[in-house]
């Protein structure tokens, strides 16, 4: 029943089976979120920058690719990048349209780039990508002085950007977006005066610890709101050696399988637990969840933990609400299938940013659920889950979203007939070894 091959090409059919218990220890692949900043800060920098356990996967691919088109030297030696920088100002007019495939991470962060390249630059993208909303980032970068069109007045994909000369501004992002955060910030880089955001909550700080390593003084004020201040006009940017950690959101699925699948126990070594970013992990030990850091230490400026996880059959049902999100949002779809297994009900709020991730994420895991008999309440930013239901499986729509594809196949595993994914082929995006890395703990005596 168990049918764990995967397959890049065409579009691919997953059926996962229940098992006895999961058990063993697992490096899952390096955070998404820093390899992109550990391609897109070294090409500002002058000098040769290394980065070492660099994310391969379709997204952050899509920016590796996208920065040598502007004229950035990267070579791959024994697994390791080095980057040659260009500095501040010395990216290349691309000669064709950059294609940012399905990441919306490497759109805008490079329009905070390019805000300031005195040159023009055309950026589209997948069936996906083109209906995501980049106001919230070409407002901000158009009041700073860029020259941004687009679809629907510049908020959809395709994009055309003429930078130049740019002034900075006070920006309060009220959706306490890091992408829309670490644009500014690098368009601040190159601008007059003072570019001030302000978050009613702290989104990840990724951004900010690579400048601050990279000799950026950075004035940041933490209280009832998050305020970063960055003076611009930068002489330059120190290169870095990064060591890049893995990945909390992908270490996440295995967490919950270890939770979920009876008699199971789990490490998942190296993982990042920035507090921006280990809501998950919390919440779900709030629930009940028999879940450890060990073995707590730094790399490359961020804290990194050895992750031990085991079975946990006592969960109850939680309440999460808007100032959770921020440092969760990748891991709420997962966090909602494992609620189904919770004792009570979970009810998640304030989360509507999920409708415009590479899917509507709250319709795909609440039509998803339905469709397989579990029985759940949709709300306009978020849902209403009733737990301690029987998975007894069925067929599901990954939406072309590997989010959602990996989290119903982590719920196949205590299904009564399986759960079959259409389109699991979608996992590359982020974690193109997951179904072997899922083959590879399964006890199979």
């Amino acid at each position: 029943m168990h049918d764990y091959g995967y397959g890049k090409m065409g579009r691919m059919e997953k059926k996962i089976g229940k098992v006895k218990r999961i058990k063993g220890e697992l490096r899952v692949p390096s955070d998404k979120s820093i390899s992109h900043r550990a391609i897109i800060l070294p090409s500002l920098a002058e000098g040769k920058s290394v980065v070492k356990n660099f994310l391969k996967s379709g997204d952050t691919l899509t920016t590796l690719n996208c920065y040598k088109q502007l004229g950035v030297k990267i070579k791959e030696k024994d697994g390791i990048l080095e980057i040659e920088g260009v500095g501040l100002n010395g990216f290349k007019e691309p000669k064709d349209i950059l294609d940012m495939g399905n990441s919306g991470t490497t759109t805008r962060l490079t329009l905070g780039v390019l805000a300031s390249q005195n040159f023009f630059t055309a950026l589209t993208g997948d069936n996906s990508l083109i209906k995501r909303p980049m106001k919230r980032i070409t407002e901000p970068l158009s009041q700073m002085g860029a020259r941004i069109d687009g679809r629907e007045e510049g908020n959809k994909l395709p994009l055309a950007i003429r930078g130049g000369k740019l002034k900075g501004i006070k920006f309060f992002n009220k959706k306490s977006s890091a992408q829309v955060k670490s644009a500014l910030l690098l368009a601040g880089l190159n601008a007059d005066g003072e570019t001030e955001i302000e978050e009613p909550v702290k989104s990840r700080d990724h951004t900010e610890k690579l400048l601050k390593a990279m000799g950026v003084s950075l004035d940041i004020e933490e209280g009832e709101s998050y305020k970063v201040k960055l003076l611009g006009n930068i002489n330059k940017l120190e290169p870095i050696e990064i060591d890049v950690p893995a990945d909390p959101s992908s270490a996440a699925f295995f967490v919950a399988t270890a939770v979920l699948v009876p008699k199971s126990e789990i490490v998942l070594k190296d993982v990042l637990v920035n507090p921006t970013r280990d809501g998950f992990f919390k919440k779900l030990k709030e629930m009940g969840a028999e879940i450890e850091y060990i073995n707590l230490r730094e790399k490359a400026g961020e804290p990194v933990a050895d992750i031990y996880a085991k079975y946990s059959p006592n969960l109850k049902g939680i309440r999460i609400t808007k100032s959770d999100v921020p440092s969760m949002i990748d891991e709420l779809p997962l966090l909602m299938l494992i609620a189904t297994q919770a004792e009570g009900e979970t009810v998640i709020t304030g989360a509507e940013e999920l409708r415009v991730k590479e899917s509507d994420r709250i319709k795909a895991v609440v039509e998803n659920l339905r469709s397989i008999g579990v029985d759940t309440e949709e709300l306009p930013d978020g849902v209403i889950i009733k737990g301690k239901q029987r998975i007894k499986g069925g067929i599901v729509n990954s939406f072309d979203d590997h989010r959602i594809a990996m989290g119903f196949s982590i719920l196949g595993l205590i299904s009564e007939e399986g759960i079959q994914i259409k389109n699991s082929e979608c996992v590359f995006i982020s974690y193109p070894e997951f179904y072997d890395h899922l083959e590879k703990v399964i006890e199979k005596n």
